[in-house]
């Protein structure tokens, strides 16, 4: 079978994968996928095994699939947990399965890269190579259009609709400008929010991946790790994660620190690409009201706007985005469940949930806080 498993990405030069992947995809890139493996933020005691899917024809790949086998559904953010307790009930195993998707980011993007007719063969083979794998499923998330539309066949792949948030820069002079765009309750509101944080001493300075020292990826980490620590949970990136990122593509890294009297207290990470602004993490080591709207959002849309980028994915859940402009947006993901008992039970849930998720993303345009007649 020409489908190849590759269990580390550096053992791949890194133009022959670049080669796959469609131009503005940082989360898809060697250098991104690479360093999760090679800073221990992945590996056999996280529960993501690399498990990355090749199509070979005469020794040359043409066609790949990033890709895990994991042991729970932890960093995912499409939601299966229930699936898994069901089957746990039921005495069904339901791991360990396979995901292609981008660990800890709920990214929209390509997903089956490289030539389509060699994707398609490797789409096709997946099946036959769960069997012989010991994989009781394959799930593939945060789907672009085109995996959309070669995964359609929906006898075959169950299909899952999820919402988030994105704000567009409708060609905005300036934060001023955005305001004007809002209803007069939400504009006194969010001018209310950021002089509260105005009158903490609190102000900001950007740095990109190359200008910041160790000792600066060291608080970002320790802001990073707090935001999980605070709710008893493990972060999943590790510190040396941060460093080899900033060594293999500081272009594309933001860093804002929020700072009062000169101290470093809060962070957000971000990466940017083409015309988008990925917000990625946040924290902070100690309170301040309204900080985490401010250097998540509003530090966020200003950079956007000064730099001329189109669109901010601050990732997923969080209606407190739609309130500020955040637009709900669809995303997709497949599912090949290899027990026809839980397809079919899954098959009822889907049906349902589409619908929903459907009407939610209606209803959440309702509650945005533009003007109707701004432009």
């Amino acid at each position: 079978m020409p489908v190849m498993p590759l269990n580390r990405l550096a053992d791949l030069p890194a133009a022959q994968w670049d080669a796959l992947v469609p131009a503005q995809q940082p989360f898809l890139s060697h250098a991104f996928l690479s360093t999760l493996e090679d800073s221990g933020s992945l590996g056999p005691d996280s529960g993501w095994r690399p498990e990355h899917l090749l199509w070979r024809e005469n020794g040359k790949i043409l066609a790949a699939i990033p890709g895990y086998r994991k042991r729970h559904s932890y960093g995912e953010y499409v939601f299966d947990q229930g699936w898994a307790d069901a089957c746990q009930r039921s005495g069904i195993a339901y791991y360990p399965k396979w995901l292609g998707a981008v660990p800890f980011s709920p990214v929209t993007g390509a997903r089956l890269l490289g030539d389509e007719a060699a994707a398609v063969n490797l789409i096709q083979a997946l099946p036959e190579y769960l069997v012989e794998n010991g994989l009781t499923s394959a799930h593939i998330n945060f789907t672009d259009t085109r995996a959309n539309r070669l995964l359609g066949d929906e006898a075959v792949w169950q299909h899952r609709l999820g919402c988030q948030y994105h704000w567009q820069n409708r060609d905005y002079r300036d934060f001023q400008d955005y305001l004007d765009a809002l209803t007069s309750r939400k504009r006194k509101q969010f001018r209310k929010e950021r002089e509260q944080v105005a009158a903490q001493g609190i102000d900001f300075v950007w740095r990109e991946g190359a200008e910041l020292t160790e000792t600066q990826w060291d608080f970002v980490y320790a802001c990073y790790s707090n935001t999980y620590r605070i709710r008893g949970q493990s972060p999943y990136l590790t510190r040396d994660f941060f460093s080899l990122l900033a060594e293999r593509m500081p272009e594309a890294i933001r860093v804002v620190m929020a700072q009062q009297n000169g101290r470093d207290v809060a962070m957000a990470f971000s990466l940017i690409s083409g015309d988008t602004f990925y917000g990625r993490y946040w924290g902070c080591l100690a309170e301040f009201d309204r900080l985490h709207f401010e250097t998540c959002f509003y530090q966020g849309m200003e950079y956007a706007i000064a730099h001329g980028l189109a669109r901010f994915d601050a990732g997923a859940q969080g209606e407190h985005k739609l309130l500020r402009g955040f637009e709900p947006v669809i995303t997709d993901s497949w599912h090949y469940l290899r027990h026809p008992g839980l397809r079919d039970a899954v098959e009822d849930f889907l049906v349902e949930e589409r619908a929903g998720v459907q009407r939610w993303a209606d209803e959440a345009r309702e509650v945005l806080p533009y003007r109707h007649d701004a432009s």
